[in-house]
């Protein structure tokens, strides 16, 4: 029964963690928009963010922690919970970050697009940048950061619009910005037609944002492998309790024991980031 339990334990951790990049995976294939901004949220994070509520996941390892020194018996679980803070916290920020410079190259491709739109409509091209960026309210263009108000100063007024540009696409996720402001150097200089330099460059971005997508969905199957390889020493802890050989007595209570997870851990962890830093690698080249 323990086995058959641990086993539908497992299988259950695999389906939550590969589902979500084939549901991504799906909603960009059928409606070709940023995989963050239309795929769902899985369950098990569902799930935490309704018990949770605004808790940071950082803080559920002090409290996991803190359960298994009163289970245990022991202040070694806490302690390694209050270091995993910071290691949980950084993640996340990290995963934040990731996800803010997705969202501003969405932006940049869609700027490109409406711009371009904005042109073939008979706008002036400054008047048409404010009009892309956002000019009507304070929450337009915001991805820009602290250079919307150069993009737009130089857009109003006759000013150094692609240096501007070139300033901000100094923004992690922007720097689809350089080759906008080409299209607008070029434009301004030789006369070529902007809204084609626009559309052509909307496409590029566009095809390689759908490229960078879908190497990430190939790797999703390697990096949920790995996190799930790393649980496997988990469910060997709930299969020794239910067989009742007191695994958490041994491991904290023991001179053994404690050397046993003290290089268990040490093993864990260079095994992950070693899978992890594998499949960040193949994402950078």
């Amino acid at each position: 029964m323990s086995a058959v339990m641990a086993a539908a334990c497992a299988g259950g951790a695999a389906w939550l963690m590969t589902g979500r990049e084939r549901g991504s995976r799906r909603a960009r294939e059928v409606l070709g928009g940023c995989g963050e901004a239309v795929s769902e949220d899985p369950v098990w994070r569902r799930v935490t963010a309704a018990v949770g509520g605004r808790m940071r996941h950082e803080w559920w390892a002090l409290a996991g922690g803190a359960a298994l020194a009163l289970l245990g018996d022991s202040v070694v679980p806490l302690v390694l919970g209050a270091a995993g803070v910071p290691l949980i916290r950084r993640v996340r920020r990290g995963r934040s970050a990731r996800l803010a410079e997705e969202r501003r190259s969405c932006a940049v491709i869609a700027m490109c697009g409406a711009l371009a739109g904005e042109v073939r409509a008979g706008r002036q091209p400054g008047e048409a940048l404010r009009a892309a960026v956002g000019d009507a309210g304070p929450e337009g263009g915001a991805w820009l950061g602290g250079a919307r108000a150069g993009v737009l100063a130089a857009a109003r007024f006759g000013g150094d619009v692609p240096g501007a540009l070139e300033e901000a696409a100094k923004e992690p996720g922007a720097r689809g910005l350089l080759g906008l402001a080409a299209c607008w150097r070029v434009a301004v200089d030789r006369g070529a037609g902007l809204a084609a330099g626009l559309e052509r460059l909307e496409g590029a971005l566009r095809a390689e944002r759908d490229q960078r997508a879908d190497l990430r969905a190939q790797l999703a199957g390697a990096r949920s492998t790995a996190v799930m390889l790393a649980g496997l020493p988990v469910l060997g802890l709930l299969m020794g309790s239910a067989l009742g050989a007191a695994p958490l007595r041994v491991l904290l209570h023991t001179g053994a024991g404690l050397g046993c997870l003290a290089v268990g851990g040490a093993l864990e962890g260079a095994g992950v980031w070693w899978a992890l830093r594998i499949v960040r690698g193949a994402e950078e080249r």
